[in-house]
């Protein structure tokens, strides 16, 4: 072990240690774990996020054909193997290594709003969670069931994946083209009145402007589903609140690029976003 010098020793002073790096300044989210690590939605997932460094996992709550809430995507991905169910999900949470993540409910379809409440009240994780939907009527009846739990309004609302839909890109970069226009102005509008707490945006649509008009309503800004490491990179320096990626292995080297611990820089221009955005319009493992 190397010793530490005489100079070394009297800049930390008598019983100090050297100072620790200071934590990133925007939120690591693992998209259902780390599903490209393991097969998302498991506790291998869940826990293979945790190793790589997540702050916050998010993980989908679906009702299944039986009525219960599943951990799981879609109703295809509940027959194809067996999910957990979402209180074996939340009691893993409350154990090591799991219970030194937030997690991060994605509500899939509207209905069971109070039972998703009551389920995170009962495991005693309201100060630990958060719930997004694409659903407005869901967030509105979180918020009258639960007021202390934070929400986030998912953006835009579209059972479609995207990055999935080769054949469909020239008509989504058009589409996502008018939403990084037209949906600051939206958020400003909106944001208030919904009572949320983030707002999870595609990530192409993310611009500089966008995070300003979330910053101005005082939501944070969590951009989904980013696995490509140099749109990561540009949001960092952009100045977004949270990053959602299938790998979690990308922030570290995302962070190094951005400089340090990624503080916002203004993102350059806004031209140069937009453009960053259409090129985010390409494959990745999975979205929402």
């Amino acid at each position: 072990m190397a010793e530490t010098t005489e100079e070394e020793q009297e800049q930390e002073g008598p019983g100090q240690k050297s100072p620790q790096p200071e934590a990133p300044a925007y939120r690591r989210v693992g998209h259902k774990g780390a599903d490209a690590i393991a097969e998302g939605n498991t506790l291998a997932s869940f826990e293979a996020a945790v190793d790589a460094g997540v702050d916050m996992i998010e993980l989908d709550v679906l009702r299944d054909r039986e009525g219960r809430l599943v951990v799981a995507h879609d109703h295809r991905d509940a027959l194809e193997r067996k999910p957990l169910t979402l209180s074996e999900a939340l009691t893993a949470f409350l154990e090591p290594p799991l219970d030194e993540v937030e997690i991060d409910c994605d509500l899939k379809l509207p209905g069971r709003e109070a039972e998703l409440a009551g389920a995170l009240a009962g495991h005693g994780m309201i100060e630990r969670a958060m719930v997004s939907t694409m659903e407005i009527s869901s967030l509105v009846k979180l918020r009258q069931l639960e007021p202390d739990l934070r929400l986030g309004w998912t953006f835009p609302k579209t059972r479609r994946d995207w990055t999935r839909s080769r054949w469909a890109s020239p008509g989504v970069a058009a589409g996502v083209a008018a939403l990084r226009r037209r949906f600051p102005r939206h958020l400003a509008r909106r944001a208030p009145d919904l009572g949320v707490d983030a707002v999870w945006v595609y990530h192409p649509i993310a611009t500089p402007r966008l995070i300003r008009a979330a910053n101005d309503a005082g939501v944070e800004l969590i951009a989904w589903t980013v696995d490509d490491l140099g749109r990561m990179t540009e949001l960092l320096r952009m100045g977004v609140d949270g990053v959602c990626t299938n790998d979690p292995r990308l922030f570290a080297q995302a962070e190094r690029i951005a400089g340090g611990n990624a503080a916002p820089d203004g993102g350059g221009a806004e031209g140069e976003s937009e453009e960053a955005g259409k090129d985010g319009v390409k494959a990745e493992k999975a979205s929402d």
